[in-house]
């Protein structure tokens, strides 16, 4: 980790109406230039243009190609010579209001390149995979499902991965501390003392990730932050990654002031369990009204986990099949959970024990 920030990786997006010859060039001839010019790799595909190389020169073709949009949108034609010109009058840390992206977050390419133990973190499940697959490419992720499912350790080396890459500047990893509440003031020891047996998850996973001596230095410089939920107010985050686990434990208010917290540039992982609600109300769980009320719109995707993921010691499947997993149905397909054909099969199991049948 001590080399971040050298080597980055850009993803630009054409913007609709502009022409993509216009952009790269006939046989792609603006794109060989700069290519040559700068030193970096470049690849175009499907309106979008991806660059690798040193952090510099990466930033100096990114200002390039944004130029060379702008003069596209205003249907000019370009000279070689203003390929030439924008290549050599073209900063090193381009504006980002004016890149190409706007301010979308664009999809990394290939594989996470963290590693934990020595080897390298990878989904070990469909689901899991396709849980991952949906943080690459959505701004705002939320995965649902049992304890062991790896919903935490996945989101963090997500987040790691893309600050390895400079997709991100910095880290946020917030979680509510409900069992403390106003009783906080009683625990021994200053506020980061009182609040660390809830965000010692959250460590653990960094810590398997980045050995001690960087993720100190990132804490110390406020590259990597983990902070209670209610730290959150007030606070406008871009450039970031930002993860909110145990989420069903933030109130619906907390979690709406959690998710306007988004800046620019930024991703979102919201984590939760709705079987393990410990409100006192389990009704005002941020993380279940918030699916329900955002799974429609365009950038937010929902992936739900299940037993069958669970990674851990094979006993947390059987313990957490034997509680049943019906709070993560109604959470991710409320409609569903709430069916006819739902209804029927409750019934059918009969009254509880002790409530007279009808």
């Amino acid at each position: 980790m001590d080399g971040v920030g050298l080597l980055l990786e850009r993803t630009l997006k054409i913007p609709p109406g502009v022409d993509r010859t216009t952009v790269l060039g006939s046989a792609d001839r603006n794109l060989k230039m700069i290519r040559e010019a700068l030193g970096v790799s470049i690849s175009a595909q499907n309106g979008r243009i991806v660059l690798r190389g040193e952090e510099g020169a990466v930033n100096k073709a990114a200002a390039v190609f944004e130029h060379l949009a702008r003069l596209a949108q205003s249907r000019q034609t370009l000279s070689r010579e203003q390929v030439l010109e924008a290549i050599v009058s073209a900063p090193e840390t381009p504006r980002v209001d004016e890149t190409l992206v706007g301010d979308d977050l664009p999809a990394w390419e290939g594989l996470i390149n963290v590693y934990a133990s020595g080897r390298p973190v990878r989904p070990k499940t469909p689901n899991q995979d396709l849980y991952l697959e949906a943080i690459r490419t959505s701004d705002l992720v939320f995965g649902i499902g049992p304890a062991g499912t790896g919903k935490t350790y996945l989101a963090v080396a997500a987040a790691v991965h893309m600050l390895k890459i400079g997709r991100v500047k910095r880290l946020v990893l917030a979680r509510p501390a409900v069992e403390a509440g106003e009783r906080l003031g009683f625990l021994p020891g200053d506020l980061q003392q009182k609040v660390n047996p809830y965000l010692r998850p959250l460590f653990d996973a960094l810590g398997d990730m980045l050995d001690y001596q960087s993720l100190q230095r990132f804490i110390a410089n406020d590259v990597v932050e983990i902070i209670p939920l209610a730290f959150m107010r007030g606070r406008t985050l871009n450039d970031a990654a930002i993860i909110l686990d145990e989420a069903q434990n933030a109130t619906i208010s907390q979690m709406m002031m959690f998710l306007t917290r988004t800046g620019r540039r930024s991703k979102c992982i919201v984590n939760g369990d709705p079987s393990q609600v410990d409100l006192d109300d389990p009704s005002q769980s941020g993380l279940i009204d918030a699916v329900r009320r955002l799974h429609r719109i365009k950038g937010v995707e929902t992936a739900a986990l299940g037993p069958e993921d669970i990674v851990r010691h094979r006993l947390v499947q059987q313990i957490v099949e034997a509680y049943g997993s019906q709070a993560v149905e109604e959470a991710v397909h409320p409609a569903r959970a709430r069916s006819p054909r739902a209804v029927r099969s409750s019934e059918a199991q009969g009254p509880k024990e002790g409530q007279a049948a009808p």
